[in-house]
């Protein structure tokens, strides 16, 4: 069995599909996906002292097409590392957890996707771009 990712994020969390295809990363990929835990995740955990759900980290290549993601998507893993982040209206809030994201981490790119349906936020080693779109 595979080592967590980090101390609130498993293997098979990071890993998780439902389209059912083969979906594991190489080393670079992992060492990518455990950047963006201990950068973004784990600080956002420990601010909120609380369960924040993950819908989607990684996706290999077949998964990624499978999903229509883009091909360049940091989810890939290849360069840095990404994560959907929805928190089911609980508390905290998309919103709030945007926000914390955007105020005080380092990162390269959070989405606020669909009036924060879902939060997307992605981090680079040392290339950090700290971009902030919506998507609506």
């Amino acid at each position: 069995m595979p080592k967590p990712i980090s101390p609130h994020i498993s293997y098979d969390e990071a890993t998780k599909t439902n389209t059912g295809l083969k979906n594991e990363p190489n080393e670079t990929q992992l060492e990518n996906i455990r950047q963006l835990a201990f950068n973004v995740f784990e600080p956002l955990r420990l601010h909120f002292g609380k369960p924040i759900n993950i819908n989607s980290i990684f996706r290999s290549e077949i998964v990624n097409n499978a999903v229509k993601g883009a091909k360049n998507s940091q989810h890939l893993g290849d360069n840095g590392a990404a994560m959907d982040i929805d928190n089911n209206s609980s508390e905290p809030t998309n919103e709030q957890i945007f926000n914390y994201i955007k105020d005080n981490l380092t990162f390269d790119q959070i989405i606020n996707e669909q009036n924060f349906s879902w939060v997307h936020v992605s981090y680079k080693q040392g290339a950090n771009r700290k971009q902030i779109l919506k998507i609506d």
